[in-house]
């Protein structure tokens, strides 16, 4: 079978890095030692740390950063914006000047379930758990586990 990556030019990978196949990455950073699984998406301007784990089928948007030793569980989504359209006000396409990204942060050894989505502005705490189904609309502190939509503290650790 071949392989189908799509890899832009304009990536940055680090030394080590596993990449598997059907993935799409382009303008973005990734650590050394990181391992991509399967069917991922990671857009321009996003950061992915060292010795990370991002299993298949998870999407990385445009303005997150992703620290060193974090776990991205399957089928992850993040997003960018708060209040998409696909239209401008006089019924154009939008394009990058009709909005504005905002960034999201998943700091050192945090993990993340299973089909979470991750609202953008947010902040999950270094070594923190996200519970595999859970929708983030808010920052999540360092060293508990969250769960549920949407996701509240449910264990410290």
């Amino acid at each position: 079978m071949t392989e189908m990556k799509k890899i832009a030019r304009n990536v940055v990978l680090g030394k080590d890095v596993v990449l598997n196949d059907f993935i799409n990455l382009y303008g973005c950073k990734i650590g050394d030692g990181t391992k991509i699984g399967p069917f991922v998406e990671i857009q321009k301007n996003a950061t992915i740390g060292k010795n990370c784990k991002i299993s298949s089928h998870s999407f990385i948007c445009e303005g997150v950063v992703i620290e060193d030793e974090v776990f991205i569980g399957h089928g992850v989504m993040f997003i960018n914006d708060k209040f998409p359209r696909a239209t401008t006000e006089s019924g154009e396409l939008q394009s990058e000047k009709d909005w504005r990204v905002i960034p999201t942060t998943v700091k050192k050894r945090a993990s993340i379930g299973t089909n979470a989505t991750i609202m953008c502005g947010v902040s999950i705490g270094a070594n923190a758990i996200v519970g595999a189904g859970s929708v983030v609309l808010s920052d999540v502190a360092d060293d508990v586990i969250v769960a549920g939509n949407p996701a509240k503290v449910i264990k410290r650790l």
